[in-house]
């Protein structure tokens, strides 16, 4: 897959709340994902596929009531892409919180290495 094509479906699958899924399929099996240094995240590297599938995990389980969410088309330079990411939701023990993120992933061989989130 091109990085269009990869960044095209990984749109698709966000935004029909596929998350597992594109991890499944469009991230490689080395792939790291990259949070911003705040108190409130713990775990600021999350290296291999298996990881990423368990944080993704863990992060819906701490949702009480989801409430809105939109992905934005992405923009590709290169092997690199981005996209604009919101979610509405209630958290357990943190109530309800509305997130905007860009998200930035670099692509290799068909394949999502590396997303880095900034909020």
């Amino acid at each position: 897959m091109t990085t269009q094509e990869v960044a095209d479906r990984l749109v698709t699958l966000s935004r029909e709340g596929k998350s597992a899924d594109a991890y499944k399929e469009l991230f490689a099996d080395h792939a790291v994902a990259i949070e911003p240094d705040y108190p409130q995240v713990p775990q600021k590297r999350t290296e291999g596929k298996e990881a990423l599938l368990k944080k993704d995990k863990e992060f819906g389980e701490m949702m009480e009531e989801f409430h809105d969410s939109s992905v934005s088309d992405p923009i590709v330079a290169g092997n690199h892409f981005t996209v604009s990411m919101m979610l509405d939701a209630t958290f357990k023990e943190q109530g309800r919180m509305k997130m905007d993120e860009i998200c930035v992933y670099k692509v290799e061989d068909g394949k999502i290495v590396s997303e880095q989130f900034f909020y």
